[in-house]
């Protein structure tokens, strides 16, 4: 173990990008995140989306500490490569195991569990290699390695007792792991390297995310024929999609405009804080819209399709859809309000709008509400090109770089 750590490690810098093999690692993301989707449609209920949100929480922790590590050091090169493609593995396992860790035996809790648990601790081994001679680095990755291993101790006992006792377990787990990486911030910080590289890191991710809603659309239809219904279902996936795509653009130019002009712990503080923190939201709004996009499409492709488009949501996938799309669009509130400090009524008024809109949505049939939402989004984006995100957003004067810097 001593001779791995001693491989090769080359740090970042301001300039540093995201590598072609961050990428090629967050596809394995992306695997994952369909099997949340997969076992949440298989069963949905209040429970249930709960429960796929205990599980998306650790699987957001654990993109999130290799998004941080590839911004101190390039994840292409020696060690950090060699790291990172080792945890690919048990990142794929959780992946396969998540539809099977809330009913079956221990078997899968426990897979899920100590693969975890490997992802966890080869990547605090790659931190504090990449971290020599960062004596502030250093004292941030002892705190958050105290905070983070009392974390591991509620999510064991959840795998080995399973039942009520699972979600009360790793729900204070995914919380004292998140207290943990706060506390660490607080008490010492992690330093930003890069905020190009995070920027487009995290931008990358939303997009992944975004591409669930469509790959939501594959796993609704499956192998059957094509109909009219399900193909207007479909386009009307295509344009929420790009709406809340293009929401998150308006909305990321400014934030990475703000994220550059500032400097030092300021810097780390709001990449943490606007990024780490609130794009948290955005992922999982987009998780429960892929859920709500695959209620709604598949029964128009599984039954008769006339008939299933005259018959209304039930209120999980209902709250799925619009809640989804509510809780995507509050993240883009917290996000920019924590990154540009501006957020317009009309952007806080967005969420509420959408979840007032849930009542119609749970009587309308599925195809009509998803036409409801497409057009609301599509209004929203309208008023937000004109008046919104491009407007109002430059940093205050006193943050703005100065032009002599570079």
């Amino acid at each position: 173990m001593g001779l791995f750590l001693r491989g090769r490690v080359e740090v970042t810098t301001e300039r540093h990008r995201t590598t072609r093999y961050e990428i090629f690692f967050d596809l394995v993301f992306v695997f994952a995140l369909t099997r949340i989707t997969a076992y949440m449609a298989g069963q949905a209920s209040p429970l249930t989306l709960l429960k796929g949100l205990v599980v998306l929480l650790l699987l957001w922790i654990s993109w999130l500490i290799y998004a941080w590590l590839g911004n101190q050091a390039r994840a292409d090169i020696g060690l950090i490569r060699a790291g990172t493609t080792a945890v690919m593995g048990p990142i794929f396992l959780i992946a396969v195991v998540i539809p099977n860790v809330w009913e079956l035996g221990p078997g899968p809790r426990l897979i899920l569990v100590l693969s975890y648990l490997v992802v966890r601790v080869v990547h605090l081994a790659l931190y504090r290699r990449a971290a020599e001679g960062d004596r502030r680095l250093h004292r941030t990755l002892r705190i958050y390695t105290a905070t983070t291993a009392l974390s591991w101790i509620p999510l064991v006992l959840g795998a080995v007792f399973g039942g009520r006792a699972q979600l009360l377990l790793w729900t204070a787990a995914v919380a004292v792991d998140f207290a943990g990486g706060l506390i660490a911030s607080m008490l010492s910080g992690w330093p930003l390297r890069s905020s190009e590289h995070f920027t487009e890191r995290h931008a990358l991710v939303v997009i992944i995310a975004l591409g669930e809603t469509l790959i939501s659309v594959g796993a609704g239809i499956g192998s059957e024929m094509i109909n009219g219904p399900t193909l207007l279902a479909m386009l009307l996936t295509l344009v929420v999609t790009v709406c809340l795509f293009r929401l998150y653009m308006l909305n990321s130019v400014a934030a990475g405009e703000a994220l550059m002009t500032e400097q030092g712990p300021r810097r780390d503080r709001l990449a943490a804080n606007a990024y780490s923190g609130g794009h948290f939201a955005l992922i999982a709004g987009t998780i429960y819209l892929a859920l709500g996009v695959h209620e709604v499409i598949a029964p128009l492709a599984h039954h008769e399709p006339w008939d299933a488009a005259g018959s209304s949501l039930a209120w999980t996938p209902a709250a799925a859809l619009f809640g989804g799309v509510a809780l995507y669009l509050a993240g883009e509130v917290l996000f920019r309000g924590l990154s540009v400090r501006s957020v317009t009524p009309a952007q806080l008024l967005a969420p509420v709008v959408a979840l007032a809109l849930l009542p119609a949505g749970r009587y309308l049939p599925g195809l009509v509400a998803l036409g409801l939402l497409a057009a609301f989004l599509v209004v929203l984006v309208g008023y937000e090109r004109v008046f919104g995100a491009g407007r109002g957003s430059s940093p205050p004067a006193t943050a703005r770089r100065d032009p002599g810097a570079r």
